[in-house]
């Protein structure tokens, strides 16, 4: 009984390496993960920081779009033309 042979575990085939775009775009997702995680802990150290750059950001861009809407309309003659 010691000879025969044991047939168990895996028995796939192994997968090949990742190499190429699918190597990047794995390598792409792992940074956006950690640096996801990094943003949540600092935040979730510093709240008060993290709503105020919120607040800030945001504030940036309703005036960003303001400006662009503003320009963005024909200054004719008259409003009411």
């Amino acid at each position: 009984m010691a000879k025969d042979e044991l047939n168990a575990g895996f028995t796939g085939t192994p997968t090949e390496p990742r190499t190429g775009v699918r190597k990047v775009a794995r390598t792409a997702t792992d940074v956006v993960s950690r640096e996801a995680n990094a943003v949540t802990v600092g935040a979730a150290d510093h709240p008060y920081t993290a709503t105020g750059l919120a607040l800030t950001v945001g504030a940036i861009g309703l005036c960003i779009g303001f400006l662009l809407g503003r320009s963005s309309v024909d200054s004719g003659r008259s409003y009411w033309r």
